[in-house]
């Protein structure tokens, strides 16, 4: 009886299968991204003017190790903290650097509290060991606040939100000028005003 030859396998495209299945995979998988903040630093000056703030126009907000939230040493629920904003924000209570009142400010003009909505300073103290979630959420009640004066202002000023005004600028491709000054006008009348402080454990123990 003749021995039989085996068959031979044609091993002359498994490189290319192997570099399919190996596309295929780095189509396929997902990869965690971590996430953060989309924020502008601004530059570091080398001499820095003093800054003068008066207490008054200054809101602090300090998130302790235990995730809590104080407010110029007063302790708060974080559902409390966008009226809060607001209130300061808009109090009008005095005048700006020009000697000028705000004039478009809905606030109780309150003696006590912020002069103008450009001088209102929102500072934020974290405890290193605060949660990362805790602070934010503080951010994101403090950008609602900003968000929701200056669509209102826009309104009244110009029949559309703010919202709609930077939509409107980044996709319209001629004649963006008048929009834009809108958008100047609008930020310049409520500056977003909030200052990050990292603070050690021993900083923030209230």
């Amino acid at each position: 009886m003749s021995k039989k030859d085996s068959p031979e396998i044609n091993a002359g495209s498994m490189a290319d299968i192997a570099f399919l299945l190996l596309i295929f995979f780095l189509v396929t998988t997902t990869m965690d991204v971590d996430s953060g903040i989309l924020k502008k630093i601004p530059q570091k000056e080398k001499n820095p003017p003093p800054i003068d703030i008066k207490q008054k126009n200054l809101l602090e907000i300090t998130i302790n190790k235990n995730n809590q939230l104080f407010i110029n040493e007063q302790t708060v629920a974080i559902s409390e903290l966008k009226e809060i904003a607001l209130n300061f924000i808009d109090n009008g209570g005095g005048f700006n650097k020009d000697g000028q009142n705000c004039s478009w400010c809905n606030g109780d003009k309150n003696p006590k509290s912020s002069d103008h909505p450009t001088k209102a300073v929102i500072a934020i103290e974290a405890d290193r060991n605060a949660d990362y979630g805790t602070y934010i959420t503080v951010l994101d009640n403090l950008n609602s606040a900003y968000a929701q004066l200056r669509n209102k202002l826009s309104v009244k000023l110009y029949g559309k939100n703010y919202n709609s005004l930077e939509a409107t600028y980044k996709k319209s491709d001629k004649n963006k000028a008048p929009i834009l000054e809108k958008i100047k006008n609008i930020r310049e009348k409520y500056p977003l005003l909030i200052s990050d402080i990292d603070v050690s454990p021993d900083m923030a123990k209230r």
